[in-house]
């Protein structure tokens, strides 16, 4: 369920991961415990540092009391191993506990992009979920193991330290705390101004990273239309935002170091002053001076420890909010009820009185009462201008998106009684943005069809006709290729993709416009292996297309779409660039 509560502070932020670290609650709980008796051992020492002190000045007029202090000394020996001791358990164990989170987030939202609907990913750029699953993430899990901890750790120390001053000498103890107190109000002051820049230090590097992803990704479309100049005035405006909000939060919380210095040096001046008149008026020994410069070290240490610590999660706070924003975000509904199975699948697609308009803007009409049939074993051409819905009839096919209104059946049962991967699996496509993973070209083509064996492979790739240049590469089918290498031109690309599609041997085939930058003579030879896979096997073919001399070559009957509607169809011995023209004019 999708929370309402936007706010980005700590405060906001703690409860989230409580709940969603309720199995590690004990763990991080002992974990802060140890990081708390750490602290404890520490404020220990200068007491008894003084007193070492105090041994050593009483000496300077007769005899140094060595057994004295060296017992002093063990007991310090002892409480500082065991303050180390018990600060390496607090860090291992949430080190151990934050990465096993950082583990078990990353799996749940990368789970949960297959969960998103369609919708999600119109209105959130790529680059951006990517920024939440590595970016946050990380600071997230680096906040939560060192920064909880030393917040917790400093906090004790500071409270320690606080009791400790006046159990030794309330005057030397007020003289530093009102010096403090002018840090702490001046700490708040700074944190409570600087949290909104952390959260849009995230939101707009999430922003760059979205739009940087983009840009590369067609980055030869970039060139080839010359919008250099433009798209580096967007990177600009971007990467100015992100410098900005990182200024921003980051003079603010630098502020805190020195100020808790200035801070610390003027509560030195303030305990020697005063503790200098007592000890010459006999009435407190020299230890006692030495015990509070070392606790007024000890007391402003932990305001800047707690000033970055609290720095830190406020970064960390941002993180998670948009790593559950997107966790608690809208879901696709459950179909886990939906067990219907298609068995014999002939591939008689029906479309009735369909209706649609896009999540994002309902009130805009893209399908308006769509009906049409399609046979077994018929290949279709649906050709129309952009913007007339022949993609958008493929994604409704493919339930990408639920109908407004109507039915798409398949074999006569209705496409929405069956789960998407029941009827995703009926389906092989092939697009006109290719899209290849970063591996070998066999690992490529047998994506979506596990256990498919070599001679598999080869076969399908002959039927696409790319087997040739494939045996033409350095390996083989054992190329490394992927989307962002340029060891492969784009038809050659496309041409894998489709060998994908035959491998995948599906009674359906959705080409949408599969032809882009491959060779006609290549195109020709597609079309006829896609025509004698339609007789051998009664393949049902789909064809989005713009180009009516493809269409006419791998079709044998056509709709003309223009505006959400059918305005034509009939023979693809009809149809010509005039016949499209006559009725798109009309």
């Amino acid at each position: 369920m999708k929370r309402t509560n936007k706010a980005n502070g700590i405060r906001s932020a703690v409860p989230r991961l409580t709940d969603y670290m309720r199995s590690s609650m004990g763990v991080i709980i002992l974990a802060l415990i140890l990081a708390a008796l750490s602290a404890v051992m520490t404020i220990l020492g200068p007491n008894q540092i003084g007193r070492i002190a105090t041994l050593m000045s009483d000496g300077l007029t007769g005899n140094i009391d060595l057994a004295a202090i060296a017992k002093v000394g063990i007991f310090l020996a002892v409480i500082y191993v065991l303050s180390a001791v018990f600060s390496f358990i607090q860090h291992y164990t949430m080190s151990v506990v934050t990465l096993k989170m950082s583990y078990r987030m990353r799996g749940e939202l990368s789970a949960k992009i297959n969960r998103v609907p369609q919708k999600y990913f119109g209105t959130t750029s790529q680059g951006d979920i990517l920024s939440r699953i590595t970016n946050d993430v990380s600071t997230l899990q680096q906040g939560l193991t060192n920064s909880l901890p030393t917040i917790i750790s400093a906090a004790t120390q500071f409270v320690g330290c606080l009791l400790m001053k006046f159990v030794t000498e309330w005057r030397l103890a007020l003289v530093s705390i009102g010096v403090t107190i002018l840090g702490m109000l001046l700490t708040v002051l700074i944190l409570s101004r600087s949290q909104r820049y952390f959260a849009a230090r995230q939101k707009s590097l999430g922003a760059l990273n979205g739009y940087v992803e983009e840009m590369y990704s067609g980055h030869e479309v970039v060139r080839l239309s010359r919008a250099g100049r433009k798209i580096g005035a967007q990177f600009d405006t971007l990467n100015a935002a992100v410098y900005d909000a990182n200024w921003r939060s980051q003079f603010l919380s630098g502020m805190m170091q020195p100020l808790m210095n200035i801070v610390g040096n003027i509560a030195y001046v303030a305990v020697c002053v005063l503790g200098s008149i007592l000890a010459m008026n006999g009435t407190i020994e020299f230890g006692v001076i030495v015990s509070f410069i070392l606790y007024v070290r000890l007391f402003t240490s932990p305001l800047t420890q707690m000033a970055q610590g609290m720095t830190n999660m406020q970064t960390a706070s941002a993180s998670a909010h948009r790593i559950f924003d997107f966790l608690e975000s809208e879901e696709m509904p459950d179909e886990s009820e939906k067990t219907a199975k298609l068995t014999d699948v002939r591939g008689r697609v029906c479309f009735d009185h369909v209706r649609f308009s896009y999540p994002s803007d309902p009130d805009k009409i893209i399908i308006r009462d769509f009906s049409a049939e399609v046979l077994p074993g018929q290949k279709v051409a649906i050709v129309g201008p952009t913007g007339a819905g022949k993609t958008t009839i493929v994604n409704l096919l493919m339930r990408f998106y639920d109908l407004n209104a109507g039915h798409i059946l398949l074999d006569g049962t209705d496409c929405a009684s069956l789960s998407r991967e029941e009827v995703r699996s009926q389906f092989a496509m092939v697009l006109q943005d290719t899209w290849l993973f970063r591996g070998t070209i066999a690992e490529n083509v047998s994506y979506g069809t596990p256990g498919a064996t070599r001679e598999q492979i080869v076969e399908a790739c002959d039927r696409a006709y790319c087997d040739h240049f494939i045996r033409t590469l350095p390996q083989g089918y054992d190329t490394v290729v992927g989307d962002d290498m340029t060891n492969l031109s784009g038809g050659q690309k496309q041409l894998l993709t489709i060998a994908r599609a035959m491998l995948a041997n599906r009674r359906l085939l959705i080409l949408d416009e599969p032809t882009e930058g491959i060779q006609p003579n290549i195109v020709r030879d597609i079309a006829t292996t896609i025509g004698r896979l339609n007789e051998e096997m009664g393949l049902t073919v789909l064809l989005v297309e713009q180009k009516v001399p493809f269409a006419r070559r791998m079709a044998d009957t056509y709709m003309i779409m223009d505006r959400g509607h059918i305005v034509s169809q009939g023979d693809m011995r009809g149809l010509d660039d005039a016949t499209v023209k006559a009725f798109l004019s009309v």
